[in-house]
């Protein structure tokens, strides 16, 4: 029999392994060291069958898993095993060339395979905290300490059902933390299908960060520069996927404002089409000569001109603003008297400089990295996933606080939020499925990152290390 610092010493191996497979060895090991076998395998119930998983034959040093034998086992009373996990019990053989009531065929056939006879047998059923069975240990041949086969000892049952029992809790608890991993991993998909299938523009946005991620990752790992932990990549990983979750609840108007105006141009061009056509009804009625008509088609063509091409540029240079603030200024001849050529909120539009949003859609737009981070905030993320609401939401930091929404500095923003920053980046200059710009080529986009490293903005070194990866080639 085993000391207690023995069966203390295996408990605390259950219960701190990560690992399925691993853990899977442990149980089996463990019931070998225990009832002092040669020989042991491990089934696990599911789908009402017995599915084998591993097999440790000591005597042939022999170690096989799942991948050589994927054959379920019915729950047939005449396999040991099966009424181990119907009845919940253990089912002890001393002698299986004896046994009449089940059936030994398979470890018959054994025998003459394996050149080790198969003698006595244990059944012992895996029961977990709610008393469900999962699974089933079977050990073979238990031997004295001369290493002579004799029958499993009936008081090493209680031990053996003691681990099995602290084996099938430790498993469910291994597979409750799979089950909420992929909770977490469908989440995002789904939220990452929703932000996608909300605007046709920025679809492809996360995706390709994802990709550029992931890469990026294996890179570093492989390159022995960054070593990434299991939860530490998880938690990057899903912060990357749900960074623009907050875009979710930015009005489609602000998130496919693909011109300045944006749907504001068709009121414009009404409002041009019926100052046309009253400089011709005052002609026609001999309100206006010819040439009188003739100048008031120049100042309308050259301010539809000018519309058109302040609405689409991607930059206003100062001489262009200028001359968009004197069209704000102008009026002409309505049908019910003066018309401005512009309202106050087409003139605002027009007088962006860059990009197509005015301040107050920008701070809108700005507003997805607080909404990201409030809508994070709502989910109970486990002990080792927390990072992900703040990491997600802090993108659109500067490590010279110029960023938004929190101004934030240096340390206080960590490598992964940096990395995240630098990939965001990256991809909305050189997207192609963007309404208001467009792609810009790889070698500009590191130029302007690369001035952006310069200026205090993005971490120089960590740029330097995601362009040797070459993580960003398509």
């Amino acid at each position: 029999m085993l000391s207690a610092e023995k069966l203390l010493d295996i408990g605390i191996a259950l219960s701190s392994e990560k690992n399925t497979e691993k853990l899977l060895d442990t149980i089996l090991e463990a019931a070998i060291d225990i009832s002092n076998c040669d020989a042991g395998t491990l089934f696990i119930l599911q789908d009402n069958a017995l599915y084998f998983r591993n097999t440790i034959i000591k005597s042939l040093g022999y170690h096989g898993d799942a991948e050589n034998d994927a054959r379920p086992r019915t729950l047939s009373r005449g396999n040991v095993c099966a009424v181990a996990a119907l009845d919940k019990t253990t089912v002890n053989i001393a002698d299986v060339h004896e046994e009449k009531n089940f059936n030994f065929t398979g470890p018959k056939e054994l025998d003459s395979k394996t050149g080790v006879k198969i003698v006595s047998v244990l059944a012992v059923p895996m029961e977990d905290d709610y008393g469900d069975v999962i699974g089933v240990l079977q050990l073979v041949n238990a031997m004295d300490e001369n290493g002579k086969i004799i029958p499993f000892a009936p008081e090493l049952e209680r031990v053996l059902l003691s681990l099995a029992s602290q084996a099938a809790i430790s498993l469910t608890v291994r597979k409750y933390s799979e089950e909420v991993s992929e909770l977490l991993d469908s989440f995002v998909r789904v939220m990452s299908a929703a932000i996608d299938a909300r605007s046709p523009y920025n679809a492809n946005h996360t995706r390709n960060m994802a990709k550029y991620a992931g890469k990026f990752v294996a890179w570093l790992k492989d390159s022995g520069i960054v070593q990434f932990n299991e939860t530490r990549e998880r938690q990057f990983m899903m912060s990357v996927w749900l960074h623009d979750i907050g875009k979710l609840v930015v009005p489609l108007e602000i998130m496919d404002k693909e011109s300045r105006l944006a749907s504001k141009i068709t009121a414009v061009e009404h409002r041009f089409q019926v100052i046309g056509m009253q400089n011709e009804i005052d002609f026609l009625k001999g309100s206006i000569d010819k040439s009188e008509r003739d100048r008031r088609d120049d100042e309308l063509r050259d301010a539809r001109e000018l519309v058109e091409y302040a609405d689409r540029a991607g930059f206003l240079p100062d001489e262009k603003l200028a001359a968009i603030r004197d069209l704000g200024k102008a009026k002409a001849k309505g049908p019910e008297g003066k018309t401005p050529y512009l309202s106050d909120d087409e003139l605002e539009c027009l007088l962006v400089r860059k990009g197509t949003l005015t301040d107050d859609e920008r701070l809108l737009m700005e507003s997805h990295v607080t909404m990201t981070r409030l809508m994070l905030d709502e989910m109970s993320f486990p002990k080792y996933y927390r990072s992900i609401p703040s990491w997600a939401s802090m993108h659109h930091e500067y490590l010279n606080g110029s960023g938004y929404p929190d101004k934030l500095t240096g340390e206080s923003i960590p490598p992964e939020v940096r990395v995240l920053s630098i990939l965001d980046i990256y991809d909305a200059l050189t997207a192609r499925d963007r309404p208001y710009k467009p792609a810009i080529p790889t070698e500009k986009a590191f130029a302007i990152l690369d001035d952006m490293a310069a200026a205090g903005q993005i971490d120089a070194e960590l740029l330097e290390l995601f362009k040797r990866s070459e993580a960003w080639r398509k």
